[in-house]
């Protein structure tokens, strides 16, 4: 850690500190220390260890697991927090190794209103129970893109539900996107589709999570190479929105943008600028001018006014990325 950090920090004792990133931990404090042995003080960096004090009776949300059994390494008894977790800051000392100890312990939900990713995250998979939790710390890490180990996450909740749990539509539909990401295609769609099978006979009003099965296969068969499979399920999503008379909810902006992705790559310009033109509308019915998504969607229309040899609408909608 920077000195200046240290100092920040020592200076702050008894506040609150929050944690932008996900932190992987060890209970084996020997452990933790060996791994500071190869490190030696600079100029401008210090060694560092933290002690957490983490009690999962505390906090209403618990925002850590012990994944030890699915690491690689399970002697090191790794937890891992979620970003966004709130400690108060206790103490701070050196020792006689130089090293800085920084004592911290994880605060409850109610002294602070930072756990809002947290709450929300939870939110996506509908509840608050031990399957919730799995499901939730399974996506952190896939979005950590730690694939294998989140993908033994989903395996071990497989293997504790039941066949008429009301959640094995949601951990299918986790699982294809873990298989995409790996580029197992075929696996991927295999795993969507009975997610699909399932949400359909279950829920089939469900349009909103049904429409994103329906773009999650789309994607897998355009990342196959087969566009004209891959346009049938976008327009299968677009049509349920419409049928649900919600032609301009946020997911319809993606399902165009994929669409107008796959014209794009097959050179019918007309028909990708028809689609992006219909992305952007909507996304800017939804979402700030200042937003990325916006200025992509921007950038790729300019890059279809170029390819029509529009040079000056092209250059109109670049300055607006």
């Amino acid at each position: 850690m920077f000195k200046e950090e240290v100092e920040t920090l020592k200076n702050s004792i008894g506040k609150f500190v929050s944690i932008n990133s996900f932190v992987s931990t060890s209970l084996d404090r020997e452990l933790a220390l060996f791994f500071l042995t190869d490190a030696s003080p600079s100029n401008d960096l210090e060694r560092v260890l933290f002690e957490i004090d983490a009690d999962p009776q505390f906090v209403i949300s618990k925002p850590f697991a012990d994944i030890s059994k699915f690491s690689d390494f399970s002697n090191e008894e790794e937890i891992l927090f979620m970003i966004g977790c709130i400690f108060r800051l206790i103490d701070i000392h050196q020792n006689n190794n130089k090293i800085w100890v920084i004592r911290m312990e994880l605060r409850s939900d109610d002294e602070h209103d930072l756990k809002n990713l947290f709450e929300h995250m939870k939110k996506q998979y509908g509840g608050e129970n031990n399957e919730v939790n799995l499901l939730l710390f399974g996506e952190v890490l896939r979005q950590m893109s730690k694939y294998d180990l989140a993908e033994k996450f989903f395996h071990r909740l497989l293997n504790e539900l039941s066949s008429n749990d009301l959640s094995l539509s949601d951990l299918y539909y986790s699982l294809g996107l873990i298989m995409k990401d790996k580029s197992d295609y075929d696996s991927s769609l295999q795993w969507l589709h009975k997610s699909l099978e399932i949400k359909m006979h279950t829920n089939p009003s469900d349009y909103i999570n049904i429409s994103r099965i329906f773009n999650c296969i789309g994607v897998n068969h355009w990342r196959k190479g087969d566009d004209n499979e891959a346009l049938k399920w976008y327009n299968k999503g677009i049509e349920l929105f419409k049928q649900a008379h919600y032609e301009n909810h946020p997911s319809v902006a993606h399902f165009y943008n994929n669409v107008a992705v796959v014209y794009q790559n097959q050179k019918k310009y007309l028909e990708a600028l028809n689609f992006y033109e219909k992305s952007v509308s909507i996304d800017e019915k939804h979402l700030p001018s200042n937003h990325p998504d916006i200025g992509t969607s921007h950038n790729n229309i300019g890059e279809i006014h170029r390819c029509l040899d529009y040079y000056d609408l092209a250059l109109e909608h670049y300055n607006r990325c």
